[in-house]
C-alpha cells in the first residue's frame, strides 16, 4: 500500500508539473538589474583583480540563468564614468578603485559581459544615468580629465552630489553623444535609463538652475521647462538611435507613479510624496505616446495593499497607460533587506504580484532589483521563480514597430537513437536559409504529446553558434504519462521575431520505453 501511495502521489506531482509548465507564458520579459555604483551588484568592491571581476560576474550570470533569467540591464555609466574604455569618461572608479584608472591586465568589461549574456541566451541592456555626475562630493575619486573638472558650467550641486544641468544645449549634446558612441562600438540590446532625470527633491532645498531657466526659459514655467528639458533629450536619444542602430531598444525606468489622481485625473489613485511628472520632470506618458521609448520598467517596489501606492493599483494603471509599447514591472526584491514590514516578510508577495502582472496583455514581464538580493533567495524567492514561475523558459516578446521580419525555419535533417545512452535522443537540424539581416540569434526546441499544441511551450533553448544545432533529449525528461511525443524545432532573430517550426517529427511509447517509429 506505502508504494501504491507513493506512485499516486508521484503521478501527481508529474501532472500538477505538467500542468504548471503549460500555465507558463510562451514570451516574457524575465530580467535584473546589476547596479555597479557603490559596488551595489558587482564588482563586489573596488579595486578587485581583472580575474575576480570576470569570474564573479560569470557567477552572477549563471545564477540569473539558473533562475530564467532572459536579460540583464547592467549599469555602465553610473556616475559620468565608463565601464569600458571611452574618449569621454574615464574609467569608473567602482571598477578600479581610482576613476581613470584602466583594468590591469587590460580587458573591456563591457564587451565581455555583452559576450557572455549572449552566450546564455541573455538581452544585454546597457543601463546609463544620464545626469548623475558625482556621486558624493565627499568622497567619490574624480580624475583630472572627469568632464566636471573639464566643464564646470555645466553642473549643480545638490546635496552631498553633483548633476548635469538638464536645461543646458551643451549637456543634452554630451549625453547623447555618449549613447552614440556606445551603439557604435558594442552589440548592446537596448539602451536603458532609470529614473534619475532632475533629482528627487530635498527638504527645503531647491534645485538652482535659475540662471540656465533665465536663459533659455522661452516664457515657459519652471517646472514646464524642466519637462520640456527631460523630453528634448529623450527625443534626441531616440532619433540617434533610429539613426545609428535602429534595431536597439530604448527604455526607461521611472518612478513607479506618474502623477497622483489629486493632481491629474489621468494620474494613479495614490498619495506618493514624489512624482516622476511633478518632481522629476519625467513626462512619461508623453514619451509613450510619441514612441519615443520602447519600453517602461515602473519601478513598482511597494507591495499589495500599500496604504499609499498600492502595488495593485499602479500595475493596473501602468497597464492602462502603455500606448502600445511594453512595460516590465520593477520588482523591489531589496526591501526584504532594509527593516522589512510584515508584506516583505510575507513569501507569498512576490509570487502574488508576478500572478497579478500575468492577467493583464499590455504588460510583458518583470525586472527585479537587484541581482545579489534576488540570488539570495529571501523568502525562498529564487527557488520559486525556478521551480514555478519561470520553470520552462520563455522567449523574450517582439517589438514590431522595431522589426517583424521573422528568419527562415530550420530543418530536422534526422534524429537517432544514442545507442551507447540507449534512453538519449540525438535531434539533428539545419538552419534555414537566412538574410543577414535577420541573424538568427538561437534555436527553440518543443516537444508536446499533441501535435496541435507543439510549439506552445519552450522546452530548451540553445545558442545560434551553428547553422547545424545539434539537440539532446533524455527521454527521461519526457513525462511518463505521455503516450507520443512530437518535437520541432523554430529559429529566433535578434529582434526577437521566432519563425516558424521546423518539419515535426516523432516518438512513440513501446514496451521498452520510448522509440523511432519505424
Amino acid at each position: 500500500m506505502k508504494n501504491l501511495l507513493s506512485g499516486i502521489f508521484f503521478i501527481f506531482f508529474i501532472v500538477c508539473n505538467i500542468t504548471n509548465i503549460h500555465a507558463q507564458p510562451k514570451y516574457e520579459f524575465r530580467a535584473a538589474w546589476i547596479a555597479t555604483v557603490n559596488n551595489i551588484d558587482w564588482p563586489s568592491k573596488k579595486g578587485l583583480p581583472v580575474l575576480i571581476q570576470k569570474l564573479e560576474f560569470l557567477q552572477l550570470l549563471d545564477g540569473l540563468q539558473r533562475l530564467g533569467i532572459n536579460a540583464v540591464i547592467v549599469q555602465i555609466r553610473p556616475a559620468t564614468d565608463a565601464f569600458y574604455p571611452s574618449s569621454f569618461e574615464p574609467w569608473s572608479e567602482f571598477l578600479s578603485g581610482v576613476q581613470g584608472l584602466a583594468p590591469s591586465p587590460f580587458y573591456d568589461p563591457l564587451e565581455f559581459m555583452i559576450d557572455e549574456a549572449h552566450k546564455r541566451n541573455m538581452e544585454f541592456h546597457a543601463w546609463l544615468n544620464p545626469y548623475r555626475a558625482v556621486f558624493d562630493i565627499n568622497s567619490s575619486s574624480i580624475s583630472s580629465k572627469h568632464v566636471t573638472r573639464i566643464h564646470k558650467d555645466w553642473f549643480i550641486t545638490y546635496g552631498n552630489k553633483k548633476y548635469f544641468n538638464p536645461g543646458l544645449p551643451d549637456v543634452m549634446k554630451y549625453v547623447n553623444n555618449i549613447v552614440k558612441d556606445i551603439l557604435t562600438r558594442y552589440d548592446v540590446d537596448a539602451i536603458h535609463m532609470d529614473d534619475y532625470f532632475y533629482p528627487y527633491r530635498i527638504n527645503g532645498k531647491e534645485f538652482p538652475d535659475e540662471q540656465a531657466y533665465r536663459k533659455y526659459g522661452n516664457d515657459l514655467s519652471k517646472d514646464d521647462w524642466r519637462r520640456s528639458n527631460c523630453d528634448s533629450i529623450i527625443k534626441l536619444i531616440h532619433e540617434t538611435i533610429l539613426d545609428t542602430k535602429p534595431m536597439v531598444k530604448f527604455g526607461i525606468s521611472p518612478f513607479g507613479v506618474w502623477r497622483n489622481n489629486d493632481k491629474d485625473v489621468e494620474g494613479s489613485a495614490t498619495q506618493a510624496g514624489q512624482t516622476n511628472y511633478d518632481d522629476l520632470y519625467a513626462d512619461i506618458l508623453l514619451w509613450l505616446k510619441e514612441g519615443w521609448i520602447d519600453y517602461v520598467a515602473p519601478q513598482l517596489y511597494w507591495e499589495i495593499g500599500h496604504p499609499l501606492c498600492d502595488y495593485n493599483v499602479l500595475l493596473n494603471w501602468w497597464a492602462n497607460h502603455s500606448y502600445g509599447k511594453h512595460v516590465y514591472i520593477g520588482h523591489g526584491i531589496y526591501r526584504v533587506f532594509e527593516k522589512p514590514t510584515p508584506p516583505w516578510r510575507n513569501s507569498n508577495e512576490l509570487p502574488n504580484q508576478i500572478k497579478a502582472l500575468r492577467g493583464y496583455e499590455t504588460i510583458q514581464g518583470s525586472i527585479y532589483f537587484s541581482t545579489k538580493n534576488l540570488l539570495a533567495n529571501p523568502n525562498g524567492w529564487a527557488d520559486t521563480l525556478r521551480n514555478n514561475y519561470y520553470n520552462t523558459p520563455a522567449l523574450i516578446p517582439p517589438m514590431p514597430w522595431i522589426d517583424n521580419i521573422a528568419p527562415e525555419p530550420p530543418v530536422i535533417a534526422n534524429y537517432t537513437e544514442d545507442k551507447k545512452n540507449g534512453s538519449n535522443f540525438i535531434i539533428n537540424a539545419k538552419a534555414g536559409d537566412t538574410n543577414e539581416s535577420e541573424k538568427v540569434k538561437e534555436y527553440v526546441f518543443y516537444i508536446s504529446d499533441e501535435f496541435a499544441t507543439l510549439g506552445n511551450t519552450p522546452f530548451m533553448l540553445i545558442n545560434a553558434v551553428s547553422k547545424e544545432p545539434v539537440f539532446n533529449l533524455d527521454a527521461a525528461q519526457i513525462p511518463m504519462q505521455w503516450k507520443n511525443c512530437y518535437i520541432a524545432i523554430s529559429s529566433v532573430d535578434k529582434e526577437n521575431n521566432e519563425s516558424k517550426l521546423s518539419n515535426p517529427v516523432q516518438l512513440i511509447k513501446t514496451n521498452k520505453g520510448w522509440a523511432i517509429p519505424k
